[in-house]
């Protein structure tokens, strides 16, 4: 039995840190796709901001968050006790806990990473990076703390006895990164010439949609592991063929996504815009990563598709509200963030879609209230926006002192 335990434990302590490094690899897939859709001259600044703040997440939640989220004492000094098979009691989770710490920060990650690429082109790198500590050190930790382990808010209310669910992280995470990075962008501003005073929307295409394409399939890989990896174990035959139906039923998700909003855009343009489908892949996956162990792979497909259409219309009703969001981050992670939330009492019976729209509104206003007033205190003491100069010379030269191609593109 002791035997059969142990094999056990390494399983699934491989299995999950091997989907940690999925999901880590979903860092590189948001530089290549912020990098692909801003323009030449701000490049660095985006790669910069990507790498950077994958760094502090994982210092931050060493030092507090993981301690605020889950009161994972000792940490920060001494490494996570209890780590080996030996004494672990078979009924507790059958990983090392290091191995749960590793993946929870990629998530962390995750959730700053949909920040980086909507303030994208006008805003301070450093005042970013002081948001990045602050998301990742306390604003993410503490709605995690209510949801994915199970703590009251505020001593009010508890998100599961209320029906609440999200498997992976539709509201968790993305939603999450969504509500900051919106209240980010209303106190910044948008880009200088993307809106006119008589009400015209002007297009700023990216500069290297190949780059964007492979960030996107870069995410739709490492979102196996995003997903997958929420199974928590893969040792035994019921959790094997569970990872089985997450990772085929997060694949039918981003391809419905895809295929639905390629269609929506042929119809509204009457061109197949790549830029849409790429944003509506993404829309598939974060549709589906609230529930994607219990829909069918039709059902998914259809949940897919239902993020792919909403991202389309959602991306072009932020542009009339004249909310500048380069990268459709908002709408991708936020706007689609809650359908998959509420999607999930569909297929999940566990759930309720009264648990749920609580659940939702306690995250939304938890990470848009804090984070609004974060960005204001910085804005207050620090700056958050380049001047009009350095936007109009790209803040590549301004913020990081040298450009992404430079011989294609000079600041002079």
């Amino acid at each position: 039995m002791e035997t059969t335990f142990e094999l056990s434990y390494a399983l699934d302590t491989f299995y999950f840190l091997i989907c940690g490094a999925f999901v880590m690899w979903m860092a590189a897939g948001f530089a290549m796709l912020e990098a692909g859709l801003v323009r030449s001259k701000n490049t660095t600044e985006i790669l910069t901001k990507n790498i950077a703040l994958y760094a502090i997440a994982s210092i931050m939640y060493m030092i507090c968050g993981y301690y605020i989220m889950y009161g994972g004492a000792g940490i920060f000094l001494d490494g996570i006790m209890g780590d080996g098979a030996t004494g672990v009691a078979e009924d507790a989770a059958t990983y090392a806990p290091s191995a749960d710490f590793f993946f929870q920060v990629v998530f962390v990650a995750t959730a700053m990473s949909i920040v980086s690429g909507a303030v994208a082109e006008r805003m301070k790198l450093w005042a970013f990076l002081a948001f990045t500590v602050v998301m990742t050190g306390f604003i993410y930790p503490m709605e995690g703390s209510w949801t994915w382990n199970g703590a009251s808010v505020f001593g009010m209310y508890t998100l599961g006895d209320l029906g609440f669910s999200d498997f992976a992280g539709s509201g968790i995470v993305h939603m999450a990164g969504a509500s900051a990075a919106l209240a980010g962008v209303l106190v910044l501003g948008a880009r200088k010439g993307k809106y006119t005073k008589d009400g015209k929307i002007n297009a700023i295409p990216g500069c290297n949609l190949p780059l964007a394409t492979l960030g996107t399939f870069i995410l739709w890989m490492g979102w196996f592991g995003f997903n997958g990896g929420s199974v928590l174990a893969t040792a035994t035959v019921e959790s094997a063929n569970a990872v089985a139906v997450v990772f085929m039923n997060t694949n039918m998700a981003a391809a419905g996504g895809g295929v639905a909003a390629l269609l929506l855009a042929r119809v509204l343009f009457g061109k197949a815009d790549l830029t849409m489908a790429l944003n509506g892949a993404l829309a598939g996956l974060v549709a589906i990563t609230a529930e994607p162990s219990t829909p069918t792979p039709l059902q998914a497909t259809i949940f897919g598709a239902i993020g792919g259409v909403l991202v389309v219309f959602s991306i072009l009703s932020l542009d009339k509200m004249k909310i500048d969001d380069p990268v459709g981050a908002i709408s991708v992670h936020g706007v689609v963030g809650l359908l998959g939330l509420l999607l999930v009492p569909i297929t999940n019976d566990g759930s309720s879609f009264s648990g749920q729209i609580i659940g939702a509104l306690t995250i939304f206003v938890w990470v848009f209230a804090t984070s609004m007033v974060v960005w204001l205190a910085l804005k207050a003491t620090m700056g958050i926006r380049v001047s009009e100069q350095e936007e109009y010379e790209g803040v590549d030269v301004s913020e990081c002192g040298l450009e992404a191609y430079p011989d294609f593109t000079t600041s002079k």
